[in-house]
């Protein structure tokens, strides 16, 4: 064999392990894939396995979430199922799409598409389609633009998808061009796809990416979102990420992240704040230990876009950006509405931002119990993820000021678990419930009890539990000062 020849060898010897992973995985569902192919061909209609199934079987990673094509359409394919699937569900009927289940498979058969924009709505206009390789040219990617026929196992592949998966390429069927210009989300898909699957995009699918990131306003902020939560949870989000500021894709739907990069750090390194935000999302998602934390990347990503409009420069010219945390919170706040992310977890990420300086100046000595206590009670059922989000936010190449930090943040959780486990931390109550401070005080429910209330939830906070003589004591002498009694 000569040394030309070689590579080409290995490549063969790879596509064929490829295909036979694949194999393996369709045999895993093929019982209910098949069966579902015969009753396709009994009525006289093709069935195919398509798309991201076919992709994720040649990966060795296929799931229980199966995607189907077929010449039939949407009410040709409701009298195919019923009676032989367990449930049936046609959210999708208005894109050709019928969902079901059978033996703990979610399948979904969609109709042979010719899916295109006017270049100018917001969600796709759905023609069918009258054969599988124009419904496969009409696909976002190579890698998911392959078939396979059901039950003949027959695999198709026009556009080399099973080549560029063995190369690890983003590529698109036809040229970059006309497939943005036919769904502009695809350019936020192919940056989802380099963090999901840690592939490289194709040189022109990034530069048509770069020229067309404008028509990414067209999309709604709902597909938006989806797009790059998937891309944010992915395998490699920085990759992603990057992608995503480099093409300018970012400038449309979140530059906040791009602004960072003008903001030289407090440290008056060569590194920016952006590169550092990088480097803590890659930190947070080393602390996740069951998959995708979603609110902490998001987090870790969001906790320092206050720099920019808080940077100030002392005569000393040093650097600094004070209050940001606070200015972060509400810019964060800001763009996940934006979004339309939901609000609990919009909340749970702004909050984040806003406590993740509290930490600093712990190890100097300064934190009394109260302090303590006051932290966990803000930090609420989050205070987890704000160890997480602390110790990510720890980049600095001094590693003896790393390990001081280090030590003082093992200190302080130490600290919290002491004390948690003699006051229960978790909850913090005033040592008297609404109840007791209406029949001390004489007074009906109203705003009384809650001032009262809060009054003794502060001092709980500041001085500990206190037994039930000193709780009415202490409620009794603000009454007295409030002019109540």
């Amino acid at each position: 064999m000569s040394e030309a020849s070689a590579p080409q060898a290995a490549e063969r010897r790879e596509l064929t392990a490829a295909q036979r992973n694949a194999v393996a995985e369709l045999l895993r569902v093929s019982p209910v894939a098949d069966e579902l192919g015969r009753r396709f061909a009994r009525a006289g209609h093709e069935l195919h396995l398509v798309g991201g199934s076919v992709r994720d079987a040649l990966l060795g990673r296929l799931g229980d979430d199966l995607d189907f094509c077929t010449d039939a359409h949407p009410d040709q394919t409701l009298r195919i199922i019923k009676g032989w699937a367990e449930s049936i569900w046609e959210t999708g009927r208005e894109f050709g799409t019928i969902g079901c289940q059978r033996d703990g498979l979610r399948l979904e058969v969609t109709t042979f598409r010719a899916e295109a924009y006017d270049q100018v709505s917001r969600n796709p206009v759905v023609e069918y389609g009258t054969n599988l390789t124009d419904d496969l040219k009409r696909r976002d990617f190579t890698v998911n633009a392959m078939a396979v026929s059901l039950p003949e196992h027959r695999f198709t592949d026009p556009y080399g998808g099973l080549d560029d998966l063995a190369a690890k390429i983003i590529r698109t069927p036809g040229t970059p061009d006309e497939s943005f210009g036919d769904d502009p989300l695809r350019m936020l898909r192919a940056a989802r796809f380099a963090a999901q699957l840690c592939f490289a995009v194709h040189p022109d699918v990034r530069t048509a990416m770069a020229a067309m990131a404008a028509d990414l306003d067209r999309i709604t902020a709902e597909r938006i979102r989806d797009e790059f939560t998937k891309l944010l949870c992915g395998t490699d989000p920085i990759t992603g990420l990057r992608l995503l500021v480099d093409t300018g894709l970012a400038d449309r739907f979140l530059p906040e992240l791009t602004g960072l990069k003008l903001t030289i750090d407090e440290h008056a390194q060569h590194k920016d704040v952006y590169e550092h935000t990088l480097t803590v999302v890659s930190n947070a998602v080393s602390y996740e230990t069951d998959g995708c934390d979603f609110v902490l990347r998001m987090a870790a990503l969001m906790h320092d876009v206050g720099k920019p409009a808080t940077k100030a420069v002392g005569s000393d010219g040093r650097v600094s950006f004070h209050h940001h945390e606070v200015v972060g919170a509400r810019l964060t706040k800001a763009r996940m509405k934006a979004l339309r992310y939901p609000k609990d977890v919009t909340a749970q990420v702004t909050k984040l931002v806003g406590l993740h300086l509290r930490f600093y100046g712990y190890g100097r000595g300064e934190w009394t119990d109260s302090a303590v206590r006051r932290y966990v009670t803000d930090a609420g059922d989050l205070v987890s993820r704000l160890h997480k989000l602390t110790r990510s936010d720890c980049t600095t190449r001094n590693r003896r000021k790393a390990a001081q930090l280090a030590a003082d943040y093992d200190a302080l959780e130490e600290r919290i678990t002491r004390i948690a486990a003699e006051e229960d931390l978790a909850r913090v109550r005033p040592d008297l419930d609404g109840n007791a401070i209406m029949e001390l005080l004489g007074v009906p429910p109203g705003p009384v009890v809650g001032r009262a209330w809060q009054h003794l939830k502060e001092l709980r906070l500041e001085r500990g539990p206190l037994d039930r003589d000193e709780a009415e004591a202490e409620l009794l002498r603000w009454a007295r000062d409030q002019g109540l009694v």
